[in-house]
């Protein structure tokens, strides 16, 4: 029989190799993807449904904006790229993380699935204090203590250079990915997602 799993899907590099991953490993994988308000929510939907493997179940989209409105953070409110100078701290979202595996949690238990895989990676980003292994470890405890579904991430002590590599050998089709903090249409370049990412799309031998 096949198992069933639930991934945190966002369009980017890192969860979408993941679902490659699981495919591979034989899973059967319902992606659920979460409209937190962020201004390249319909981007991030439109490339998850592009780069996303075939053999995966249909997206869930569930809407949770509210938790956020009014949030002065740039990955709420887009800036002017050309006027606005965005810091690492303009970007963080708070308690955006804990609030995605609690939300996890409660869908994995409503349909009796008991693992929740993510992409997240240990982010060399110091703003994003809810992207770091210590952080999802101590996630991980406490789930333990509240019911029975498991968090799983398979990256999560993995660099962005390791992650690609491994998206190159699943045929994961990266240039389609999107994870740009700053710019909700294309990629700015410049934000801490899009630095990390080119580094290590050029460490790879994907970039000149």
């Amino acid at each position: 029989m096949t198992r069933q799993v639930i991934l945190l899907a966002s369009g980017g590099l890192d969860s979408s190799t993941v679902a490659y991953l699981l495919v591979e490993q034989g899973y059967e994988v319902l992606p659920i993807f979460f409209d937190y308000g962020q201004h390249c929510v319909e981007t991030e939907w439109y490339r998850l449904n592009e780069v996303l493997p075939t053999k995966v179940l249909n997206p869930e989209r569930n809407d949770i904006s509210d938790i956020f409105r009014g949030s002065s953070s740039r990955l709420i409110l887009e800036a002017d790229l050309w006027a606005d100078n965005v810091e690492d701290n303009d970007l963080y979202v708070p308690y955006r993380t804990f609030f995605f595996y609690a939300a996890a949690a409660a869908r994995a238990q409503t349909l009796g699935i008991s693992s929740v895989y993510t992409g997240f990676i240990n982010s060399n980003h110091a703003k994003e204090i809810d992207c770091t292994a210590d952080f999802m470890n101590k996630l991980d405890g406490l789930s333990e203590e509240v019911g029975p579904v498991r968090f799983i991430s398979p990256f999560r002590y993995n660099s962005k250079t390791e992650v690609t590599r491994e998206a190159l050998r699943l045929g994961v089709p990266i240039g389609r990915t999107f994870s740009c903090q700053a710019a909700s249409q294309l990629p700015c370049g410049a934000c801490p997602n899009c630095v990390e990412r080119l580094a290590a799309l050029r460490s790879t031998g994907l970039l000149g």
